[in-house]
């Protein structure tokens, strides 16, 4: 099976904003951003098109055609707990659980959120159940954090050095499950 995994385009939040569950708005470029999507998609047709249920990856789902894409939880971002929609700078200033996390990001989770381990099982047992569809081709719209746990399954790209491997707003990664 084909798997394209898209990401979001950007967001309209402050730089230095966390957000992973947070259902914050496109940013004013949405529209040149998603026809750039749209462009690199090109003529391709999914059997199946899925979604994170959060409006940013939906939005851009709808901006390629795919209106009514299946909603997933699985595919939402990792969840930030007590950090969600507030600047870095600020949780830093309250909470020093945050500078444990920024030294092991992979293994503890934000105060009363997710860790990486958990973002993975989480996509996992998604992409689990997907193997055992009999779709040829699929399109995915979600979050960077997912982009990359889908990476890791496929084998794109080890663990170890996973985050360097980010796709960009509106970025396509494809791959074959």
């Amino acid at each position: 099976m084909e798997v394209y995994t898209i990401r979001h385009t950007s967001v309209g939040v402050p730089r230095g904003t966390c957000y992973g569950w947070t259902d914050v708005p496109v940013a004013d470029t949405f529209e040149q951003e998603a026809a750039a999507t749209r462009k690199n998609l090109g003529d391709v047709r999914f059997d199946h098109v899925f979604s994170s249920p959060l409006t940013r990856a939906r939005k851009l789902a709808a901006a390629c055609g795919y209106p009514t894409p299946t909603l997933d939880d699985r595919l939402k971002e990792m969840n930030m707990g007590d950090w969600e929609n507030r600047l870095y700078d600020d949780i830093e200033r309250v909470d020093p659980a945050i500078r444990k996390w920024y030294d092991d990001y992979m293994n503890l989770a934000a105060t009363n959120g997710e860790s990486y381990r958990d973002l993975y099982r989480r996509v996992a047992s998604f992409f689990d159940d997907l193997r055992r569809q009999p779709y040829e081709r699929v399109a995915i719209f979600a979050h960077g954090g997912v982009l990359i746990c889908a990476g890791v399954y496929a084998g794109l790209f080890p663990e170890t050095d996973c985050f360097s491997h980010l796709v960009p707003y509106g970025g396509i990664q494809r791959f074959t499950l």
